[in-house]
């Protein structure tokens, strides 16, 4: 007789308790999944990046802006670009813009219109929210060619009929990721019953009283040299008041703390704006790399291929031609003569180091773990070795990017563009026409065409360009009596039609002889250049005529690039 099994099932392996187990096992294995999805969710929240939905670059354009092809400069390079160049606006993100019907005046009530008794010759009240309505609705009305984004509160003008309002916008075709400003003078009337009405709109910024006026800013040093780069990834606005005051230290302690970086003399002075741009970008690039402070010349050596005088021209400042309150903003730079002030005061009695670097080869990462307050590259006389860029060449071809989006082109010179292009109500197309082998800014352009004979330029708008339309002519020709067989087709416009836009009596003149010490700045070939290629960029159609003479301009981005 065998005898009883000493073994006895646990009581939780029990048949009468299998199925409360199940559900408890089944319960907390929900709850584990429950608590890691939780724990996943919560990490990719908090380093999830989302892209800027304005800035998509193509493939070639995020090539370009991180100078990975090849860091060699070329001379024969086409047009000299800039950070904004490349902002490929994605037009989804500037969907939101306010139409006519967002703007309808306020109905007059009845006992409103029987109080209207004796108030027709009283003034207008520019802040009446009536008024501002009226004003809004006659903007969008007027100007058909733009998308509108804000408009600023009205305030009065040189008289009693006359109200003054800024907005910001975009041309509706416009290719370029910017905002525009514009601010202009409004004369509104009242009639017998009441109803306000503007009888008249100014010309492009004629509205001075709406235009806000930045607080002197003194910009500081207590910020971390190197800024990421979703920080400054914002839309240039053309036409705001520009603060490019210089940066200063504003204590001992700062400037002994700060690290800095700083490149003196070699071969790349009174080159082309092209090569200061590679070079320049250059010792930016090894600046961020290094996290220090560029310690950067804003005197100029002008080109003589962009001076009257046909010489070599010094002293022209780096804010002539470039927005130097963005770059300021988006990277820690510090005027050398300010620099220098500060060193001189500090450097001995707070022992500071000084780091002399005399050869090219001496690459960034090299460098990368030197302690001294100042880096200084210094470049000898024997071309092309002492060219800055060639720093960035070779190994340090992968490890230094140079930032052309800190890099914008003069809110002054920009606001002369908006302004031709505003007074062509923003609705023309553009051809650009370069002539013969002393055509001057030859670099700024691309490949010439062979064949630019009015014949030839006739035939080839014919069918890209509808008669009667706005042409803008971006051309080196200085007799403009050469394009007369195209003004019977079309109302061409030229560069030299809007000189008052920057002659003795015009904001741009006053305001670059304020910064250049009160001594008048000449408006040279280059600003000529740039701003004629800028309007041109600006057209609904674009034909360049190089080598492929019917090629349109469809890029998506500030310049059209030459075939290959």
């Amino acid at each position: 007789m065998l005898g009883r099994s000493s073994f006895s099932r646990p009581a939780s392996f029990r048949p009468e308790n299998l199925g409360q187990n199940a559900l408890a096992m089944i319960g907390n294995l929900c709850f584990t999944i429950f608590v890691l999805g939780v724990l996943i969710f919560t990490i990719i929240a908090a380093t999830y990046e989302p892209e800027d939905p304005l800035f998509h670059p193509s493939t070639k354009i995020t090539s370009f802006l991180s100078s990975t092809s090849n860091a060699t400069f070329k001379s024969d390079s086409s047009v000299v670009r800039t950070g904004e160049d490349f902002m490929a606006a994605n037009q989804t993100a500037f969907a939101t813009f306010i139409n006519i019907t967002d703007v309808g005046a306020t109905p007059m009530s009845v006992g409103e219109a029987l109080e209207c008794e004796g108030e027709v010759d009283k003034p207008i009240d520019c802040t009446d929210p009536e008024v501002f309505h009226v004003m809004m609705k006659a903007a969008i009305e007027h100007f058909k060619d733009i998308h509108f984004y804000r408009f600023g509160k009205p305030v009065r003008g040189s008289n009693d009929s006359s109200c003054h309002m800024a907005w910001r916008f975009r041309p509706k075709e416009g290719k370029t990721a910017a905002f525009y400003k514009d601010y202009r003078s409004f004369v509104v009337s009242r009639s017998e019953n009441c109803t306000l009405s503007v009888v008249r709109i100014g010309d492009y910024h004629s509205g001075g009283n709406a235009r806000k006026r930045k607080k002197n800013q003194k910009p500081g040093f207590e910020k971390t040299p190197l800024k990421e780069s979703r920080e400054i990834a914002t839309l240039p606005v053309v036409g705001e008041v520009v603060n490019d005051s210089l940066p200063v230290v504003e204590s001992e302690g700062s400037f002994d703390h700060g690290r800095y970086l700083l490149y003196t003399g070699g071969g790349d002075r009174c080159k082309s704006m092209d090569h200061y741009l590679w070079s320049f970008m250059c010792a930016l690039g090894e600046a961020q790399y290094l996290n220090r402070t560029l310690v950067m010349d804003l005197s100029i050596c002008l080109s003589s291929i962009y001076t009257s005088s046909g010489q070599d021209e010094e002293g022209k400042d780096f804010r002539f031609y470039f927005d130097f309150e963005h770059l300021k903003e988006s990277a820690s730079v510090l005027d050398q003569g300010q620099f220098w002030s500060d060193w001189n005061k500090w450097h001995r009695k707070d022992g500071l180091g000084l780091f002399l670097v005399e050869d090219f080869r001496v690459t960034p990462a090299k460098l990368a773990g030197v302690k001294d307050t100042l880096i200084m590259r210094k470049f000898g006389s024997v071309e092309p070795d002492n060219y800055w860029y060639r720093v960035c060449e070779g190994e340090a071809e992968s490890v230094v990017q140079r930032p052309w989006h800190m890099i914008w082109k003069s809110r002054r010179l920009m606001d002369i563009v908006s302004a031709i292009a505003s007074k062509m109500n923003w609705d023309f197309d553009s051809v650009h026409v370069v002539r013969g082998e002393k055509a001057r800014n030859r670099d700024l352009w691309p490949n010439l065409a062979t064949d630019t004979s009015p014949e030839s330029i006739l035939s080839t708008l014919q069918d890209k360009i509808e008669d009667g339309r706005n042409l803008f002519i971006a051309t080196d020709e200085p007799g403009t009596s050469f394009f007369d067989p195209l003004k019977d087709k079309y109302s061409t416009h030229f560069l030299h039609e809007y000189k008052d836009l920057w002659d003795e009596n015009s904001e741009w003149y006053a305001d670059t002889t304020k910064l250049n010490d009160g001594v008048p700045v000449e408006f040279d070939g280059y600003m000529r250049a740039s701003v004629d290629t800028e309007v041109f960029l600006r057209g609904k159609k674009q034909i360049e005529t190089f080598n492929d003479l019917t090629r349109d301009c469809k890029d998506g981005v500030n310049t059209c690039s030459s075939a290959s």
